[in-house]
């Protein structure tokens, strides 16, 4: 086995590229190289890199209090929980649910499944949750991950965890019987491909939880905060969830997330049950408070299906290209004659940055306040790497 030659774990291959700079949707690597992000960090940089007006709070924030932990108030996370309740249905003066915050999409996905157990009751702690899944790392959230293939290497993994096939609901009316809490569901799978829901499939799972007295929680950690063209993804389906969680945009890079639950779900909580150091400290809590009031502004939803309807409509029907499916601006570029791998690599070679989500699939997931120009320069850039790879 070669020497290592760096500190880190080697949990990631090696980078390509060193970023040392964003401006908006570009990026600068340490040869002072542009690349337009269509990426976000993984659909977190919402608002593109070092927004002023976010970067102007955090300054702020960090020379005024950063921490304080959760034993004391601090004068941003109940308000944050107000404007994040808010979107999700509430009022200002009468709340709908009630929020826990986290430091990560897993850790919001741990406490949804922490509360769905705690409101089961013992005997009643089955969470049940779809094949090509994606909802975490730790080892809770990796066995509600439908993906088998990601268990192995940590087996045994924690008991209560059950799969069925996306988008069937007959699979799942099988799979949640007396001893299962929750359902928890992906409204489009992004790691699993950029695959989104049926109206119908969601709908009838909906019904089905209300029918069997199961939580119905949705993992909104990269669909949620106006990416998918609606303030959370589920608002297009017409559904009413009982949990909600959510991170990636949030911070627009500062890292929090948020469990949002309705009030008599949430009330399963009592003091000591769960807590998290870090969680809604001040520093994250004034990002995110920035980051929604600006989104609020530009009405990021809005842009997001304008945009997506523009990628989608200048890739469709172009060679090497199958289809372009997804919401808003999460989308997935279905290839046709040439591996994903192949055209994301000849596109960060030319200063453009996408993920091969699949072997045949690109994703693309740009800043909710990409402009024209730098749509019609993603599509034209996309259009040529697969021509100049179906010429290879």
């Amino acid at each position: 086995m070669a020497e290592p030659t760096s500190a880190l774990m080697s949990t990631y291959a090696p980078p390509a590229v060193r970023f040392v700079r964003g401006e908006g949707s570009w990026l600068f690597d340490d040869t002072d190289k542009r690349y337009l992000d269509l990426l976000s960090g993984l659909a977190v940089t919402s608002l593109g890199h070092a927004h002023p007006e976010v970067a102007a709070a955090i300054c702020a924030q960090s020379s005024r209090l950063l921490h304080v932990s959760n034993l004391f108030g601090n004068e941003h996370n109940e308000a944050l929980a107000s404007e994040l309740d808010q979107l999700l249905g509430g009022s200002a003066g009468q709340p709908l649910g009630r929020v826990f915050f986290s430091n990560s999409g897993a850790e919001a996905n741990e406490c949804a499944i922490k509360l769905a157990r705690k409101f089961g009751g013992r005997g009643r702690h089955v969470v049940v949750s779809a094949y090509g899944s994606f909802h975490g790392r730790t080892l809770a959230t990796l066995h509600a991950t439908g993906q088998p293939q990601k268990h192995e290497a940590f087996q045994p993994l924690p008991e209560g965890f059950r799969h069925a096939a996306f988008n069937d609901l007959a699979a799942l009316a099988e799979a949640v019987d007396g001893g299962v809490a929750a359902v928890l569901l992906e409204v489009v799978q992004g790691e699993g491909g950029v695959n989104p829901v049926d109206r119908e499939y969601l709908q009838g799972v909906a019904a089905l939880c209300k029918e069997r007295g199961a939580l119905l929680m949705l993992d909104e950690v990269q669909t949620g905060l106006g990416r998918c063209g609606e303030w959370f993804a589920h608002q297009a389906y017409g559904i009413e969830p009982d949990v909600v969680t959510m991170a990636k945009a949030l911070g627009n890079g500062m890292p929090i997330g948020a469990c949002w639950a309705r009030a008599e779900v949430a009330a399963a909580f009592e003091p000591g049950d769960h807590a998290t150091t870090y969680g809604g400290q001040p520093l994250a809590a004034a990002a995110a408070r920035k980051v929604v009031e600006v989104m609020k502004r530009e009405d990021v939803p809005a842009r997001a299906n304008a945009a997506g309807a523009a990628i989608t409509e200048g890739l469709t029907g172009r060679p090497g290209i199958a289809s372009v499916r997804g919401m808003g601006l999460l989308l997935a570029v279905e290839l046709d004659g040439v591996p994903a791998a192949d055209v994301a690599r000849l596109l960060l070679e030319r200063g453009v940055v996408v993920n091969a989500v699949s072997p045949t699939a690109l994703r693309l997931a740009p800043s909710l306040l990409i402009s024209d120009d730098e749509v019609k320069l993603a599509v034209a850039s996309i259009v040529g790497a697969i021509a100049d790879e179906l010429a290879n």
